[in-house]
């Protein structure tokens, strides 16, 4: 049953997006690479993210969006049991936004559900936080906020 599907998105509407990645979760990055790499993209930067118990990898796109390759550092972490039952594939969307700390207060005032309500440390210094799917229509969402090191260029 829908929880709160139009209040997400008129509370993103308001307050500004962009795409920034779609999440992909693979059982490892180089083989989960090897799809993209036939695709012509030759560098992946990987960074390990503790909080998520995940080591990432970022391809590129043209359009300042990227493609992130999602690796369990643990069996405890997300992706592992969302390998264990699901298997490799999409795991998440993430919007780019700006002022997290806001749009989460008016995601909560509005009724929305969120993974976690507190904004925590993502890849590249950015902070995340996740809209649950039953808000968002069956998707997990990540909003994302650039960190200093990407701020203004999205997931580099």
């Amino acid at each position: 049953m829908s929880e709160n599907y139009g209040q997400a998105g008129e509370v993103l509407r308001k307050v500004g997006f962009e795409l920034d990645h779609l999440g992909i979760a693979v059982a490892s990055l180089s083989e989960g690479s090897k799809f993209y790499r036939s695709l012509g993209f030759t560098e992946m930067p990987t960074e390990d993210v503790p909080t998520e118990q995940v080591r990432v990898g970022f391809l590129k796109l043209d359009n300042m969006a990227s493609i992130e390759l999602l690796e369990a550092t643990s069996d405890e972490s997300p992706i592992a049991k969302f390998l264990a039952m699901r298997g490799a594939g999409i795991h998440h969307v993430c919007l780019r936004v700006s002022r997290l700390d806001q749009v989460v207060s008016q995601l909560k005032a509005a009724g929305v559900r969120l993974v976690n309500e507190t904004p925590r440390p993502g890849a590249h210094g950015c902070r995340v936080v996740f809209v649950h799917p039953a808000s968002t229509g069956g998707v997990l969402l990540e909003l994302s906020e650039p960190g200093e090191r990407v701020a203004g260029k999205g997931h580099s």
